[in-house]
């Protein structure tokens, strides 16, 4: 019982790894996306007007947000998956 679990949290490192590199990615994404609204002169930008200077803002805020929630469903995965093998080895010791 032990090597499975051992196996399964060796599996659920590596998804967890690799759902941690998506939102690394995301987050170079969006502090780019940042630099640039940043890069943007105070005066007389060339975004079309207010309604394009509102919607490139718009942009950066739902990508912003979005890595947010990327990060708080890995969190929850983490933990999720975590709460099941520590119930797991629990069970598993009480039946030695």
């Amino acid at each position: 019982m032990q090597e499975l679990l051992t196996e399964i949290v060796v599996h659920l490192s590596r998804s967890h790894q690799q759902m941690a590199r998506i939102l690394d990615a995301k987050r170079h994404v969006a502090v780019r996306m940042a630099h640039l609204v940043q890069a943007l002169p105070d005066e007389h930008p060339q975004l079309n007007g207010l309604s394009g200077l509102l919607d490139s803002s718009s942009n950066v805020t739902k990508n912003v947000i979005s890595y947010l929630n990327s990060l708080a469903d890995l969190q929850e995965a983490v933990a999720d998956s975590l709460t099941n093998v520590v119930k797991a080895m629990g069970d598993s010791n009480d039946e030695e």
